[in-house]
């Protein structure tokens, strides 16, 4: 009832097959070397702020308890690791950006401008 498949066409079919598996491997390696995903990379600053908080608020609340005055050091150290979270979410967004790029992350003179030639060096 059934017919033996053709040997010719099933090499042609084999060797298009493999033609198109390297290709295809090519892309998945591309696509895994390329980053995380923009949820991974959303976690991530959340992460970065928060911990940023944290550490600001766990530092002030120390300090308050070991000077005795408690709101002080803790509205401080609360701003101020608010503003130490952002800044490392900032800095995380524009690696992201290098490295979406093309440019190193670790490459901080590709970000910054060329010399004006002011004379300073």
């Amino acid at each position: 009832m059934t017919e033996e498949p053709d040997p010719d066409r099933l090499r042609a079919l084999e060797q298009r097959l493999s033609k198109l598996t390297e290709k295809g491997e090519g892309r998945q390696q591309a696509a895994q070397g390329s980053g995380f995903s923009q949820g991974e990379v959303a976690w991530r600053m959340v992460i970065e702020l928060v911990s940023g908080m944290i550490l600001g608020l766990a530092i002030g609340y120390g300090l308050d308890r070991l000077f005795g005055s408690l709101p002080v050091f803790l509205v401080i150290f609360g701003l101020l690791g608010f503003v130490a979270g952002v800044n490392v979410m900032i800095r995380t967004a524009r690696d992201m950006e290098r490295t979406k790029a093309g440019t190193p992350a670790g490459n901080d003179k590709a970000a910054a401008p060329p010399d004006q030639g002011d004379g300073r060096g």
